[in-house]
């Protein structure tokens, strides 16, 4: 686990960054936080670290945002109305999971007993206008990032 504070987008999309960098295929990160924590910001800065254009949007009307590049594909789903296993399924989440693509998802805590295992929890907590507490859990591999 590792958990530090930014003061500003650009530093939350500085720590993302680092963490786009370390993720491999089929990875899935389940955000938690707030309406206006930052969790668009941050996937900004995980496209960045992918490799990608940090042209994010938030997927709030269109469920899931693909991102290409050259190596891996970035996922970004809103799971805001999704309330059950069900309605899970009717997404079509289950076949965007590959070991081609990344998959991120905002407001995980609607499908959280739906998710693997070996998810990466990032929780970003607002603890002032644009300072963050930001905790990454689930793997190892992102212990250096932040330093």
């Amino acid at each position: 686990m590792i958990s530090l504070s930014t003061a500003s987008p650009e530093e939350t999309i500085a720590f993302a960054e680092q963490i786009g960098r370390l993720l491999r295929g089929g990875d899935i990160i389940a955000y938690r936080g707030g309406l206006g924590a930052g969790k668009t910001t941050f996937t900004r800065g995980i496209a960045l670290g992918m490799g990608l254009p940090d042209q994010v949007s938030s997927p709030t009307f269109a469920l899931v945002n693909e991102y290409r590049g050259k190596g891996l594909t970035l996922y970004h789903f809103d799971m805001y109305r999704i309330m059950n296993a069900e309605a899970l399924e009717t997404t079509g989440f289950y076949d965007y999971i590959s070991e081609d693509a990344v998959i991120v998802c905002e407001w995980s805590e609607n499908i959280a007993d739906c998710l693997p295992e070996n998810v990466i929890t990032v929780t970003i907590e607002t603890m002032g206008e644009n300072v963050r507490k930001i905790t990454v859990e689930g793997d190892e591999r992102f212990a250096s990032a932040g330093n």
